[in-house]
């Protein structure tokens, strides 16, 4: 038989009990908090339409989209054809005869889908949470991989800035309760449409958003050298360079901002909606007895402006996010923003939106970096229940199903064994209390329960081990 080479696609991986219970950990913090917010679940199909996706996340975007193969390729009639159309999927072109379909890109494309598709059912603002994998034919490297998953939320049919001020409280909820220290980004595309006009033309907007989008990899340098690339004069660099070079708190560049932009309709239109959600405090920055609130512009806040922030999607129309964590070197692990007439790419149009996404895959890299995950968040069984016999058996069987009645989580070892054999499973699998009910146990109606994490060994009437797991 020949040997065959065991392995997984690259950028994907394998996750296996302990590495779950914590992924849970963060997905049931984010889903919680989403719920408290009034979001409702919602799932899309793995594989959109080709032509669903194409054309919506900017040039860059488009080339990361895992395309999949039509079936019946091997037909006679088809194969002439397929080969044709081969050239042309290599060339980064469409071909309906190889490929008409494709895995999802991010979870907002194939939402913006749904509501062209379900718009006269639903009620709106609808407000949607969508916890599902995506996929990125990305270079793998740390915290970017080929298939992860994304925890987005959304509210559509709705224009009031004060959606962005609760998707902001979100992040800020959510990564409280992670306690993972985070920068919440900020910033406006009118800004960078306004930035546009001031250096050459709102034509060139585009051009400078996905040069800025890159800054933090590339550098300024080559930021510069790829404006040239893309047609703006030493004039117009000039300018995208003074706007980069905006800093200090969160007031001083607005002020800046102002100063340069301030003249520009599109820049004064955004600037004035990051005024307007720095107007709110966060929901973790508590209000004193009197129901006020600390600065808003304090220092220590998490929530700051970043006038390099781009975010390269083409959709996005308002206020973008973006989140980082400090202390770690990895790129962010959330981002969004306003999609004011996403849903006109599919016959639709005149309903807003604005959303947020959790990079859950970067999120766990993170705590397990920081160490955040609490003490027994990866233990699945609390109690082992020893195996000394048929008889003791059943009676181990008959109380482990009390406690699981009341969600204790158990396990009967699964045959008759040494002492030392059961202990040492019960060590391996990190199980912190184990019974033993045998013969003597039997006859005084009694068990023995031993704490493994502090050695102590107690032995009680039986009818009393579920007070003893509820005191």
């Amino acid at each position: 038989m020949a040997k065959v080479n065991v392995g997984i696609p690259q950028g994907t991986r394998d996750f296996g009990p302990e590495v779950v219970r914590k992924r849970n950990y963060i997905f049931d913090t984010i889903r919680n908090v989403f719920e408290l917010y009034g979001f409702q679940p919602l799932e899309t199909p793995a594989m959109e339409n080709l032509e669903t996706l194409m054309g919506k996340y900017g040039e860059e975007g488009d080339k990361l989209i895992f395309k999949i193969l039509n079936n019946g390729l091997d037909s006679p009639a088809k194969q002439e054809q397929a080969r044709e159309d081969f050239e042309k999927v290599l060339k980064g072109k469409n071909a309906v005869g190889v490929t008409e379909r494709a895995l999802k890109y991010d979870l907002t494309i194939p939402f913006a889908r749904y509501v062209a598709m379900n718009h006269g059912q639903l009620t709106f603002p609808f407000k949607r949470y969508q916890i599902q994998p995506v996929w990125r034919a990305d270079r793998p490297q740390k915290g970017r991989y080929r298939e992860f998953y994304q925890c987005d939320a959304d509210v559509v049919g709705s224009n009031s800035l004060l959606n962005e001020v609760e998707l902001t409280n979100i992040y800020a909820d959510v990564f409280e309760k992670l306690k993972i220290p985070v920068e919440i980004k900020i910033n406006h595309r009118k800004i960078l449409i306004g930035l546009a006009e001031l250096g050459g033309g709102a034509s060139k907007a585009m051009d400078i958003t996905v040069a800025i989008d890159k800054l933090d990899k590339i550098g300024l340098s080559k930021v510069k050298e790829e404006l040239v690339e893309r047609g703006l004069n030493l004039s117009e660099i000039s300018t995208v360079e003074n706007y980069l070079s905006i800093s200090g708190s969160n007031e001083e560049k607005i002020s800046q901002a102002k100063h340069l932009l301030g003249s520009i309709e599109a820049g004064k239109k955004g600037i004035e909606e990051l005024e307007g959600i720095l107007q709110y405090p966060l929901a973790t920055q508590h209000a004193d007895a009197a129901g006020r609130h600390a600065d808003i512009y304090r220092r220590d806040s998490p929530l700051i402006i970043d006038f390099t922030l781009a975010r390269g999607l083409d959709y996005y129309t308002g206020i973008i996010f973006e989140v980082r964590a400090k202390g770690v070197q990895i790129g962010s692990i959330g981002g969004g923003g306003r999609y004011d007439d996403l849903t006109g790419l599919f016959g639709v149009p005149n309903i807003p939106g604005v959303g947020i996404s959790f990079g859950v895959d970067r999120i766990y890299d993170v705590m397990e970096e920081l160490k955040l995950f609490p003490t027994g968040v990866s233990t699945a069984t609390q109690v082992l229940f020893f195996n000394l016999g048929d008889k003791e058996s059943k009676v181990a069987l008959a109380t482990a199903q009390e406690l699981r009645r009341k969600n204790v989580r158990c396990e009967i070892y699964h045959e008759p064994a040494k002492f030392d054999k059961q202990f040492k499973y019960a060590e391996k699998k990190n199980i912190p209390f184990v019974v033993i009910i045998g013969e003597e146990e039997i006859k005084n109606n009694s068990c023995k329960i031993k704490n493994l994490t502090t050695g102590q060994q107690v032995e009680i009437p039986l009818k009393e081990i579920s007070e003893f797991f509820f005191r």
